[in-house]
C-alpha cells in the first residue's frame, strides 16, 4: 500500500469521520471503569453491603410501594453520558432500597430461606471477573472440574450412596442446576429419552407420538407446583397421586396408581419423591416409594430442594432411607446451606440418559477432549452457565463442615421455640407436625379467621409471612430464614402475631355488638 493511501489527513478520509462514523479507538480511555476508580467503587460498595446486612433488622421488611413505583424516580432513557459511581450509590436507597423486600431479615418468614454469606458473595465476585460461559471442558477447564469435586464433596457430606458420586469411577456424577425446578425438567427429559428407547425396542411400530401419549408420571399431591409444571414443559400426563394423613406420599399409593395405569394401557415412567413438601415439610416415604418405582421400570426423582441442606446433620439422614433405589437427586445449597443463589445441586446415577437426550454437537463446539471430562451443556437446558462452583468452594472451606451443621440445627431450635410459643397460646394450634425450621400454624376457627390474621400480620409490616392450605384447611406458615435470627426474633414474631390476633378479635367483637 503506498503512504499516500495511509495518510489519515488526506480530504476524502476527514470527510468520512463524522457522526454517523465516529472514531474507533483501540482503549477506551475516556470511557472505561480503570482499575484504581474500580478498587474505590468496589470499597464502597463492600461498605454499603456489610451495613446493610448488619442493619437488616431494622428495615421494615415488606415495603410499601405500589406496582409502578419505581419509573418515576428514574430518567425515561439511558444516559447519554458517563455518570459517577458516587451517584449510582446515592440511587441504591432513594430507587431500590424503597421496593426490596428484605429475604434475609431475621423478620421474613415467608416461603423458605434463600441463602446468604459473605464468603459466597465475594465468591460471586470472582466468578463475575473471571466471567466464563462454562459450557464445555475447554471453555474453562477449573470451571467444570471445581464443579464435579464439589458436587463430590457435598455428596459425601450427605451421605450420598457412591453410585451417585463421580469419584466412585461409575456413570453417576453431579451438576449444578440453577433452581430445583430445573433438576425436575432434566430429570424428566432424562426419564423421557429412556422410557422411549425402551418402548421402541418392544414395539418397533410404534412412533414417538404413540409411545408419549401413554407416558404417566406421578408425584404426591403435595409436591411444589414445579413439578406439575415440569410435565407441563415435558409434554407429558403428570398424576398427582394423593398424601397420606400427614401429607407424605406412601408406597401403596404410588403402587396402585401405577396399577390402574397400566390396566388403562398407560406407561409409567416417571416418579417424584419430595423430601420437605413446600406446604408443610412433610416427607414422603422413600424407602416405600423406591422399591415400587424400581419394580415398575420407573425414574425416581428425589426432590429435597429446602430439606436436603438438613442432611449434612446425620440426626436427620433418616429421612434419605431408600436413596439408593432413586436415578436422581436434587437439593439447594442456595436455600439452607449459605451458598447465594443460584446453586442447585442435582445428582444423577446414569447421567448418559439426559446427555444423550440434550445433545446436540455443533463444530463449533467440539473440543479435543471430549469424553475426557463432562461438557455440562449436555446436562442442562440452557446452553450458557456461570462459575458457580466457585461460592460452594467458599462456603465450604470458609464455614467448615462442623459450623454449617450448626447454622441448620440453630434454625431448627428456633422453629421449636416458635413452636412451642404457639402451643402455649390456647387461642392458636399447629396444623402440622413443626420439621427442620418450619411452623405450621393457625389460630382456631374458621379459614376466613386466617386469612384475615395474615393480612393483619402482613399489614402491620413488621413480620412477613406466606400461608398454605391442605385438604382445604387455611394455615400460616413460619419459616426460619435468615443466617442473622436470634432467639429474641422468635420472641419478637410472636408477640407480633399475638397483637394482630388481639386486633382481630377486637375486630371481631366490635362487628358482632
Amino acid at each position: 500500500m503506498s503512504k499516500a493511501s495511509t495518510n489519515t489527513n488526506m480530504p476524502h478520509l476527514s470527510k468520512g469521520i463524522s457522526k454517523a462514523n465516529p472514531v474507533v479507538t483501540d482503549k477506551l480511555d475516556s470511557i472505561d471503569m480503570e482499575a484504581p476508580e474500580f478498587k474505590d467503587f468496589a470499597k464502597s460498595m463492600v461498605d454499603y453491603i456489610a451495613d446493610y446486612l448488619e442493619n437488616i433488622r431494622d428495615r421494615r421488611v415488606l415495603p410499601e410501594v405500589k406496582p409502578g413505583y419505581l419509573q418515576p424516580l428514574i430518567p425515561d432513557a439511558a444516559p447519554e453520558k458517563p455518570e459517577d459511581w458516587q451517584d449510582v450509590m446515592k440511587d441504591i436507597e432513594r430507587v431500590i432500597m424503597p421496593g426490596v423486600t428484605h429475604w434475609h431479615s431475621p423478620k421474613f418468614h415467608a416461603y423458605f430461606p434463600t441463602a446468604n454469606s459473605y464468603p459466597a458473595i465475594v465468591a460471586d465476585m470472582l466468578s463475575g471477573a473471571i466471567a466464563c460461559i462454562g459450557f464445555t471442558w475447554i471453555a474453562s477447564p477449573a470451571c467444570t472440574e471445581l464443579e464435579v469435586v464439589m458436587l463430590d464433596w457435598l455428596g459425601k457430606m450427605i451421605d450420598l450412596p457412591s453410585e451417585f458420586l463421580a469419584c466412585s469411577g461409575g456413570k453417576g456424577g453431579g451438576v449444578i442446576q440453577g433452581t430445583a425446578s430445573e433438576s425436575t425438567l432434566v430429570a424428566l427429559l432424562g426419564a423421557k429419552a429412556k422410557k422411549l428407547q425402551e418402548v421402541k425396542a418392544k414395539h418397533p411400530e410404534w412412533d414417538d407420538h404413540t409411545i408419549i401419549g401413554k407416558l404417566v408420571g406421578y408425584a404426591s399431591a403435595q409436591s411444589h407446583s414445579s413439578v406439575e409444571r415440569a410435565g407441563l414443559l415435558g409434554g407429558i400426563k403428570l398424576r398427582s397421586v394423593p398424601a397420606d394423613e400427614n401429607n407424605r406420599l406412601r408406597g401403596d399409593a404410588l403402587e396402585k396408581a401405577i396399577e390402574e395405569d397400566l390396566a388403562d394401557g398407560l406407561i409409567p415412567f416417571y416418579a417424584v419423591v419430595t423430601l420437605g413438601t413446600t406446604n408443610s415439610c412433610a416427607f414422603d416415604r422413600l424407602d416405600e416409594c423406591g422399591p415400587v418405582a424400581n419394580k415398575h421400570n420407573v425414574w425416581l426423582h428425589v426432590d429435597a430442594a429446602y430439606a436436603g441442606s438438613a442432611f449434612i446433620c446425620p440426626e436427620y439422614r433418616h429421612h434419605m432411607k431408600g436413596m439408593e433405589k432413586a436415578d436422581s437427586f436434587n437439593f439447594n445449597p442456595h436455600k439452607w446451606m449459605l451458598v447465594n443463589f443460584d446453586c442447585s445441586a442435582m445428582w444423577l446415577k446414569d447421567p448418559s440418559w439426559v446427555v444423550n437426550a440434550f445433545n446436540v454437537d455443533p463444530l463449533y463446539l467440539k473440543h479435543d477432549m471430549q469424553g475426557s471430562a463432562p461438557d455440562y451443556r449436555h446436562w442442562q437446558i440452557p446452553l450458557g452457565r456461570r462459575f458457580r462452583a466457585l461460592k460452594l468452594w467458599f462456603v465450604l472451606r470458609l464455614y467448615g463442615v462442623e459450623n454449617l451443621q450448626a447454622h441448620i440445627r440453630r434454625h431448627c431450635g428456633f422453629a421449636k421455640q416458635f413452636g412451642d410459643l404457639c402451643v402455649q397460646d390456647k387461642r392458636f394450634e399447629l396444623a402440622a407436625e413443626v420439621n427442620m425450621g418450619l411452623v405450621c400454624f393457625r389460630l382456631k376457627g374458621t379459614n376466613e379467621r386466617n386469612e384475615a390474621l395474615l393480612k393483619r400480620i402482613n399489614g402491620r409490616g413488621n413480620i412477613h409471612m406466606v400461608p398454605a392450605k391442605i385438604r382445604d384447611v387455611y394455615f400460616l406458615r413460619m419459616a426460619v430464614c435468615s443466617r442473622f435470627t436470634q432467639s429474641e426474633d422468635m420472641e419478637y414474631s410472636w408477640k407480633e402475631v399475638s397483637a394482630a390476633a388481639d386486633e382481630l378479635e377486637l375486630s371481631e367483637a366490635a362487628d358482632k355488638k
